[in-house]
Protein backbone atom coordinates (compact mmCIF):
# COMPACT_ATOMS: atom_id res chain seq x y z
CA UNK A 1 0.00 0.00 0.00
CA UNK A 2 1.44 3.11 -0.79
CA UNK A 3 0.38 6.51 1.11
CA UNK A 4 0.88 9.50 -1.03
CA UNK A 5 -0.81 13.09 -0.88
CA UNK A 6 -0.87 12.53 -4.81
CA UNK A 7 -3.21 9.18 -5.02
CA UNK A 8 -4.49 10.07 -8.38
CA UNK A 9 -1.37 10.74 -10.41
CA UNK A 10 0.20 7.66 -8.50
CA UNK A 11 -2.40 5.32 -9.97
CA UNK A 12 -1.96 7.16 -13.54
CA UNK A 13 1.60 6.67 -12.64
CA UNK A 14 1.61 3.00 -12.17
CA UNK A 15 -0.95 2.25 -14.86
CA UNK A 16 0.24 3.95 -18.00
CA UNK A 17 4.12 4.81 -16.77
CA UNK A 18 4.71 1.11 -15.36
CA UNK A 19 2.16 -0.51 -17.31
CA UNK A 20 1.29 -2.83 -14.05
CA UNK A 21 -2.09 -4.83 -14.60
CA UNK A 22 -4.83 -3.80 -12.34
CA UNK A 23 -8.53 -3.77 -11.62
CA UNK A 24 -10.50 -0.47 -11.12
CA UNK A 25 -12.81 -1.02 -8.68
CA UNK A 26 -14.90 2.47 -8.67
CA UNK A 27 -14.47 5.79 -7.61
CA UNK A 28 -11.22 6.23 -8.63
CA UNK A 29 -9.27 3.06 -6.91
CA UNK A 30 -7.51 1.02 -9.05
CA UNK A 31 -5.99 -2.06 -6.89
CA UNK A 32 -2.98 -3.59 -9.31
CA UNK A 33 -2.14 -6.68 -9.66
CA UNK A 34 1.65 -7.77 -8.59
CA UNK A 35 1.05 -11.31 -8.45
CA UNK A 36 4.57 -12.62 -7.28
CA UNK A 37 6.61 -10.45 -4.56
CA UNK A 38 10.08 -11.50 -2.61
CA UNK A 39 10.57 -9.96 1.18
CA UNK A 40 14.12 -9.75 2.32
CA UNK A 41 14.97 -9.13 5.58
CA UNK A 42 17.87 -7.25 6.15
CA UNK A 43 20.02 -5.87 9.26
CA UNK A 44 20.60 -2.53 9.91
CA UNK A 45 23.17 -0.88 11.93
CA UNK A 46 21.36 2.30 13.13
CA UNK A 47 18.53 1.90 15.02
CA UNK A 48 16.78 5.44 13.54
CA UNK A 49 16.74 2.84 10.28
CA UNK A 50 14.82 0.14 11.93
CA UNK A 51 11.05 -0.47 10.72
CA UNK A 52 11.47 0.83 7.71
CA UNK A 53 10.74 -0.76 4.16
CA UNK A 54 11.81 -0.64 0.35
CA UNK A 55 9.68 -0.90 -2.56
CA UNK A 56 11.73 -2.77 -5.39
CA UNK A 57 9.83 -4.18 -8.92
CA UNK A 58 12.13 -6.04 -10.43
CA UNK A 59 12.55 -6.75 -14.34
CA UNK A 60 14.07 -9.77 -16.70
CA UNK A 61 16.09 -6.66 -18.82
CA UNK A 62 16.77 -3.70 -16.56
CA UNK A 63 18.08 -1.54 -20.30
CA UNK A 64 15.07 -2.90 -21.96
CA UNK A 65 12.64 -1.71 -19.12
CA UNK A 66 14.58 1.33 -18.16
CA UNK A 67 14.09 2.57 -21.79
CA UNK A 68 11.08 1.93 -22.26
CA UNK A 69 9.81 3.61 -19.12
CA UNK A 70 11.77 7.01 -20.14
CA UNK A 71 10.17 6.46 -23.33
CA UNK A 72 6.96 6.95 -21.77
CA UNK A 73 8.34 9.65 -20.04
CA UNK A 74 9.76 8.15 -16.30
CA UNK A 75 12.59 10.18 -15.15
CA UNK A 76 15.05 8.38 -13.08
CA UNK A 77 16.77 9.63 -9.63
CA UNK A 78 20.49 8.61 -11.50
CA UNK A 79 21.80 5.76 -13.64
CA UNK A 80 21.68 1.86 -13.72
CA UNK A 81 24.49 0.83 -10.67
CA UNK A 82 25.67 -2.46 -10.16
CA UNK A 83 24.48 -3.76 -5.90
CA UNK A 84 26.25 -6.39 -6.43
CA UNK A 85 23.20 -8.59 -6.08
CA UNK A 86 22.18 -7.55 -8.96
CA UNK A 87 21.26 -4.14 -11.18
CA UNK A 88 19.01 -1.26 -9.92
CA UNK A 89 17.99 1.90 -10.34
CA UNK A 90 15.59 4.02 -8.59
CA UNK A 91 12.79 6.75 -9.08
CA UNK A 92 10.39 8.94 -7.31
CA UNK A 93 7.08 8.47 -8.03
CA UNK A 94 4.23 11.16 -7.46
CA UNK A 95 3.78 12.18 -3.94
CA UNK A 96 7.63 11.70 -3.58
CA UNK A 97 7.30 7.69 -2.86
CA UNK A 98 10.82 6.08 -3.60
CA UNK A 99 11.33 3.03 -5.17
CA UNK A 100 13.80 1.14 -7.13
CA UNK A 101 13.83 -1.07 -10.36
CA UNK A 102 16.32 -4.22 -10.63
CA UNK A 103 17.65 -6.76 -12.53
CA UNK A 104 18.07 -9.84 -9.91
CA UNK A 105 21.14 -11.50 -10.11
CA UNK A 106 19.98 -14.77 -8.22
CA UNK A 107 18.07 -17.21 -9.66
CA UNK A 108 14.17 -16.86 -8.87
CA UNK A 109 12.51 -19.75 -6.97
CA UNK A 110 9.65 -21.46 -9.36
CA UNK A 111 8.45 -23.45 -6.38
CA UNK A 112 4.81 -23.00 -5.20
CA UNK A 113 3.58 -22.75 -1.87
CA UNK A 114 3.32 -25.87 0.01
CA UNK A 115 -0.43 -27.63 0.03
CA UNK A 116 -2.33 -26.57 2.97
CA UNK A 117 -1.99 -29.72 5.92
CA UNK A 118 -5.09 -31.64 6.24
CA UNK A 119 -7.41 -30.20 9.54
CA UNK A 120 -6.73 -32.12 12.23
CA UNK A 121 -8.60 -31.65 15.36
CA UNK A 122 -7.82 -29.00 17.70
CA UNK A 123 -7.90 -29.06 21.06
CA UNK A 124 -10.54 -26.65 23.00
CA UNK A 125 -9.86 -24.63 26.34
CA UNK A 126 -11.24 -26.25 28.87
CA UNK A 127 -11.91 -25.02 32.49
CA UNK A 128 -9.37 -26.52 34.79
CA UNK A 129 -11.79 -28.82 36.79
CA UNK A 130 -12.81 -30.07 33.12
CA UNK A 131 -9.34 -30.84 32.27
CA UNK A 132 -7.70 -32.50 35.69
CA UNK A 133 -10.82 -34.81 35.13
CA UNK A 134 -9.50 -35.43 31.65
CA UNK A 135 -6.15 -36.69 33.38
CA UNK A 136 -7.43 -38.94 35.44
CA UNK A 137 -7.19 -42.69 34.71
CA UNK A 138 -9.98 -44.06 33.03
CA UNK A 139 -12.60 -45.87 34.39
CA UNK A 140 -12.17 -49.93 34.33
CA UNK A 141 -14.60 -50.91 31.69
CA UNK A 142 -16.54 -53.86 32.91
CA UNK A 143 -16.29 -56.99 31.45
CA UNK A 144 -20.17 -58.61 30.33
CA UNK A 145 -20.83 -61.11 33.22
CA UNK A 146 -20.24 -64.65 32.92
CA UNK A 147 -23.39 -66.64 32.99
CA UNK A 148 -22.60 -69.52 35.15
CA UNK A 149 -21.74 -73.05 33.77
CA UNK A 150 -24.67 -74.77 33.18
CA UNK A 151 -25.07 -77.57 34.71
CA UNK A 152 -26.31 -81.11 32.82
CA UNK A 153 -30.17 -81.76 34.02
CA UNK A 154 -30.78 -84.49 36.27
CA UNK A 155 -32.49 -87.11 34.68
CA UNK A 156 -35.60 -87.94 36.10
CA UNK A 157 -35.94 -91.16 37.50
CA UNK A 158 -39.17 -93.07 37.71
Amino acid sequence: MFYTSQADELRAFLRDKMQLPFSDVGGGWLIFDVSEADIGVHPVEDAAHSGTHDISFYCDDIEGTVAGMRERGVEFDGEITDQGWGRAIRLTLPGGVQVQVYEPRYQKSKKTAPAPKAKTKKSVARPAAAAKSARRKPAATKKPARKPARKPAKSKRR
